[in-house]
């Protein structure tokens, strides 16, 4: 009897002790719930972190207008938009790539160019805003003055339809040739009605027109190409283009982003105040801004 006493008695509290084990360990578990919901709720509060990205526009150009890009870029940048700027030494490709999408904009051409460009291959690029002209300029390697050029005189003059128009106007200007008035801007050597000291016209791509000083006695050439050659329009050229140039120098993109809030930016970037003086203290009238 007392064997069986003791084995009850056993029992129950092995029972007992199983429950209380049972109870610490659900307190503990709901201690722990608490705690790992109050750690959430802690994170739930914490203010969220402005992450937005840059826009970023991809510009191609040639120099200068590379130049003033490279300046605007950091203001630029506090404006939320980064800026890469792709040179180039041509001015076929820069209208191209924008056409193909893989430049967003371009910077380097004026309208007449742009007109003619979009006529000939089907592109439907769009000027953005105007910022600054570059007075095209006649140089040579062996004459001091225009009045030294000799009969028969070898001339070098661009090779597209709207830069050698310009150069030939600019002769006729001189009083060196005479035009056909129905020419206009895009004149060639067709339409020359006049040439009293029988000039011999060579036409070559633009860029390459610096290299030619060697080879003829003027050539005309483009600012952004004869300050790379390290010609000073203001200082070595014969004969300049005035301020009245209609060529102004522009900011080109399409129709589908022309209106975009990044183009928007890049274009008031251009025709600031800080541009302005910029263009006048480093170019020194080399460009003139049209804003």
């Amino acid at each position: 009897m007392k064997k069986w006493t003791f084995s009850i008695l056993t029992l129950a509290l092995v029972l007992v002790l199983a429950a209380c084990g049972n109870n610490s360990t659900n307190n503990s578990a709901a201690g722990n719930n608490t705690s790992a919901g109050e750690n959430t709720s802690t994170n739930k509060t914490e203010p969220a972190t402005d992450t937005a990205e840059p826009v970023k526009l991809v510009v191609g150009a040639t120099v200068p207008h590379a130049d003033i890009l490279k300046f605007i870029a950091p203001a630029l940048k506090e404006e939320g938009v980064e800026l890469e700027v792709r040179e180039f030494s041509d001015y076929v490709q820069p209208n191209v790539q924008v056409y193909e999408q893989q430049l967003d904009a371009n910077y380097f051409q004026h309208q007449p160019y742009l007109d003619d460009q979009n006529a000939q291959n089907g592109f439907d690029l769009v000027p953005v805003i105007g910022v600054h002209v570059e007075p095209f300029g006649a140089y040579s390697k062996t004459l001091t003055s225009i009045d030294e050029l000799k009969d028969g005189a070898r001339v070098a003059i661009p090779n597209d339809a709207t830069n050698g128009g310009r150069a030939l106007l600019l002769l006729e200007k001189q009083g060196l040739i005479k035009l056909d008035e129905a020419a206009g801007i895009t004149a060639t050597k067709k339409d020359i009605t006049e040439n009293p000291k029988n000039l011999t016209f060579i036409e070559v791509e633009a860029a390459i027109l610096p290299r030619q000083l060697e080879e003829v006695d003027l050539a005309l050439i483009n600012t952004n190409y004869a300050l790379e050659a390290g010609l000073n329009p203001t200082t070595d050229a014969l004969f300049i283009e005035d301020k009245d140039s209609p060529y102004t120098n522009l900011l080109v993109s399409r129709p589908d982003n022309k209106d975009s809030e990044a183009i928007q930016k890049l274009a008031k970037a251009l025709t600031s105040e800080e541009v302005r003086t910029f263009i006048n203290d480093t170019y020194k009238g080399a460009l003139v801004p049209v804003f």
